[in-house]
Parts: C-alpha cells; structure tokens; sequence
C-alpha cells in the first residue's frame, strides 16, 4: 500500500538531484533505508514467526541504550547538554544550582535518544509475550521500565509528550478501536485526525510569522517557508541544514528544518511533502486497522508511529542515518500486517494464524482469545 507513496518520493527525490546538480549520496541513502523496507517486509510476510526476534531485537536496543543514559546520569558524565527544569537549555559550565545533565546514551544528542527510545519501546514489550516464563516476564517488564525512565533522563518535551502519546495508544487501542464497529465512525475519527495534522501545520506557519517565539526552532520554519516558495522542485537531499543556515538571521547554523514535513519540503518541494504525508496517512491507518483488529504488533506499531510523528512535528530525528533506517524498518514491520491492496482479499497479512491463549506460535495476532 506505500508502493505508490514511495515510488513518487523516489521520483521527486531523483529528479530535484539530478536536476540540481547535486551530490548523489544522500539520494543512494534514501534508496538503501527504502530497499531495508521492503527487505523486512519480505521477511515478516515469508516468516510469520520472525515477530519474536523482532521483539528481541528491540529490547536489546532499549536496554543498551537506557544502561547507557543512567550511567552517565549517575556518574554525572559530562554530555554537553544541560538544562534547568524542562524549559531553557543552559551552558553546562555556567554554574548554579538546579542545572540538569541531558543524558545521550548511545547518541549524540539527547532529542535524538528521546527518538530512538520513542520508536522501539512499544516494540520491546513485545519481547514479553516470547516467554512463558513469569520471572523472565517480569524482568522484561523491568527493562521496559527502565527504557521509559531513561527518556525521562533526555529531558526532551517532544519525547515526553510523543512516549504519552504512544502509551496512550497503547492503553486505549484495545478500548476504543472495537467500539467504532461502524465505518462512518471510523471515517470520523480519520477527519479528525486529518483536520489535527492540518492544524499543526497551520499552527506551525502562524508561529514562523511569529518572530522568535519559538526561538531557533521558529527561525527554522520562517526560513524553511521561504525556501519552499522560492524552490519549487527544492533544494536537493541532505542541503535543507545549510540553506536554512544561510537564509535564517544570525550566525545559528541549522543542521535540518526541526520538523520532518517542513524538511521534506525544502529539500523535495510540495511533491515531496506530499509524497511523505501520504506515507505517514497510510502507515497510520494500517497500524489503526490492525490494532481495531487485535492484532498487538498493529497496537505498537501504531503506538510507535503515533509518538515518532508527533516528535517529528517539533524536531526531525529521522536526519540521522541510525534513525532514519529504524523508522523505516518500523513502517516495515506495520505494513507487513496490512494486505498488499487496498481491496479486501487482494492480499495475505503477515502471520495470519489461529489466535492462542498462550504464546503464539507465529505472531501474537489475538493475544487473550480463545484458541
């Protein structure tokens, strides 16, 4: 279903490198993270089963990642980042009480751990359902604390507000989605969804007409504007950093627009942001149908992809070549779920097996039915 989607942002992305002359190497980054897409969605249709080492997978890297936040936390390691409370960002040498260390774990930026974090932890829970075991259970259950506490250390309020978002979507995916048993229902709450995502966007070009309100990141989004509308076709992959650097007041140099639609936009034009909002749309709605349906990889999909859109609106974690290839492997797994067509029986989900009350032997489908 993101066959059209992705092809039109291949093609929107070949066409503003080429036609600008521009270095091909982030374009050959794009097509690599799109060949691991459809590589783990090749797996997960041919190998039902590959869910737990999926799930596996996921809390290793949350566990190495928390390990390394806490330690740095309570050696009082040195990071670069500090800030007082949740609000202002401080030097680090600047002395005073109440400065707090910005954990990075495994990164080099906190908003980048938050992200990291933000995008596995509902998969890590997974893991939980690979034992049988109740102490091995529990211990998960531990790392999977620890996970979130250690994001608690990045003091990052897109990532605090994105994992709220998710554990909502984790709570209430199993309540709600059964009740909109009626389609005008479910059409609804896609309006509402679509008018949220419309607002944002409005929201966002008010406050970058706004001055600096929003400090760097409103200075970002004036510039990203102003480029989209001198540059229809954009300015080439992997450039939007040092554009919006140039065209944005002061010496404050950008690496990227802090928000991933605007950043397509620059660097791809309005084809680009189109091509990427419809794969946001359609990963999103195939990660609510399968969680309407039960399915728990379609819950945490839809709780990871809920919380990396919602911290991609204020910063772009995606930039970042580690995050980049994770979120594309996450819409991956999400849409490995999903029929390969938009009519009902023109494809096979992944793992379409008979529900178990215990661990299931090819995917938890229908954790908690009758076998």
């Amino acid at each position: 279903r993101l066959d059209v989607p992705i092809g039109l942002l291949v093609a929107v992305s070949a066409a503003t490198t080429y036609r600008g002359g521009h270095p091909t190497a982030p374009l050959r980054g794009l097509l690599t993270v799109i060949a691991c897409h459809y590589l783990v969605v090749a797996v997960r249709r041919t190998r039902p089963e590959s869910w737990g080492a999926i799930a596996l997978l996921a809390l290793t890297g949350v566990t190495a990642a928390a390990t390394s936040a806490f330690s740095q936390v309570t050696n009082e390691t040195p990071t670069g980042f500090c800030r007082t409370g949740l609000l202002t960002d401080v030097a680090c040498d600047a002395g005073g009480d109440g400065i707090l260390i910005r954990a990075t774990g495994t990164f080099s930026n906190p908003n980048l751990l938050a992200a990291f974090l933000v995008l596995l932890l509902p998969f890590a829970l997974l893991a939980a359902v690979c034992v049988d075991e109740r102490t091995a259970r529990t211990a998960i259950v531990v790392l999977v604390v620890t996970g979130y506490g250690a994001l608690l250390t990045t003091f990052s309020r897109a990532g605090y507000v994105a994992a709220a978002a998710g554990l909502l979507v984790l709570g209430g995916a199993y309540w709600l989605a059964p009740r909109l048993a009626d389609r005008a229902q479910r059409r609804l709450f896609a309006a509402l969804g679509a008018v949220a995502l419309l607002a944002a966007a409005g929201v966002i070009w008010a406050v970058s007409r706004a001055g600096n309100s929003l400090g760097v990141r409103g200075q970002a989004w004036e510039a990203a504007l102003q480029l989209a509308a001198g540059n229809p076709l954009g300015v080439g992959l992997g450039r939007s950093g040092a554009v919006i650097s140039a065209t944005a007041p002061g010496e404050r140099v950008f690496v990227h627009a802090h928000n991933l639609w605007l950043n397509w936009l620059v660097e791809t034009g309005p084809l680009g942001l189109l091509a990427m909002t419809a794969v946001a749309v359609v990963a999103l709605s195939c990660a609510a149908r399968a969680a309407r349906a039960k399915s728990v990889i379609g819950t945490v999909g839809l709780a990871s992809l809920t919380g990396f859109f919602l911290a991609s609106m204020m910063d772009h974690p995606a930039n970042l070549d580690r995050i980049d290839v994770l979120f594309w492997c996450v819409l991956a797994v999400v849409m490995a779920e999903a029929p390969a067509g938009w009519r009902r029986g023109s494809g096979t989900p992944a793992a379409v097996v008979p529900a178990q009350v215990k661990r299931p032997r090819h995917g938890p489908q229908r954790v908690g039915a009758a076998t």
